[in-house]
């Protein structure tokens, strides 16, 4: 006799006879709730964009992190539950450090991600398991970017523990619009001037209020700066150009 679906939603590691995993696809639901978020590949470098939701004017805005960095060629931005978030990118902070310790070498961008979804993947409900670190699949979902002897790179992964390279993606409460207008605009010469635009002007769509310095953030992962979150005199410049 097969469970209702109430109770394959209780197991996080249990099937439901149609082949799902309840939990991980109320995960992927998650991150839907969470602040849009973009990242748009160029020849010259990555550009990633966040929305951040300041919800109340007592709120300091700039203590609010959605992007993080990893690595000097590497950061990533996230959509989602912060902490989740948080937990991950230390993981990915210490895969890193520990590549370039051991090999003397900077990490490849899909070897860091390959790191990041491995530890998505574990999670479980056993007691003596050493490798079950979450009683629950992640809530968050990443884009990750940087530099290496491929060039720039732009992966997105989610809590089924899936990742797949991207030449632009958003993510998100808004990602359906922004990843249409994403594919209306996007070619492969542009700028990183042109990038940051397009982020900002699909934040601004989809965004419910005004778009300031205040209220989004912006990143780039470049050849000759490596990572780096632009401060808001910078990201002020970029939105009256704009």
């Amino acid at each position: 006799m097969f469970l209702t679906r109430s109770e394959y939603d209780r197991g996080v590691n249990t099937f439901s006879p149609e082949g799902r995993l309840f939990q991980v696809e109320y995960a992927i639901e998650a991150i839907k709730l969470g602040s849009t978020t973009v990242g748009i590949r160029t020849p010259d470098g990555v550009v990633l964009g966040v929305e951040k939701r300041v919800q109340s004017p007592l709120l300091e805005a700039s203590s609010i992190e959605k992007i993080m960095e990893i690595d000097s060629h590497l950061g990533c931005a996230m959509s989602g539950l912060t902490a989740d978030a948080r937990t991950m990118i230390d993981h990915a902070r210490v895969t890193s450090q520990n590549h370039a310790f051991t090999f003397d070498e900077r990490i490849k961008v899909e070897s860091v991600t390959q790191a990041v979804c491995d530890l998505a993947l574990r999670f479980g409900e056993s007691v003596h398991d050493e490798e079950a670190m979450m009683s629950r699949p992640f809530g968050v979902a990443l884009l990750i970017a940087g530099i290496d002897e491929l060039g720039p790179q732009l992966f997105h992964t989610d809590p089924s523990g899936t990742f797949v390279r991207y030449d632009a993606k958003a993510i998100g409460s808004g990602s359906e619009a922004a990843q249409s207008e994403l594919q209306d605009k996007w070619h492969k010469q542009m700028t990183l001037k042109e990038a940051q635009t397009l982020t900002l002007r699909v934040l601004k769509q989809v965004m419910e209020e005004k778009l300031d310095q205040h209220n989004v953030q912006l990143a780039q992962v470049t050849p000759t700066k490596g990572f780096e979150i632009l401060d808001e005199t910078s990201l002020k410049e970029v939105i009256e150009a704009m």
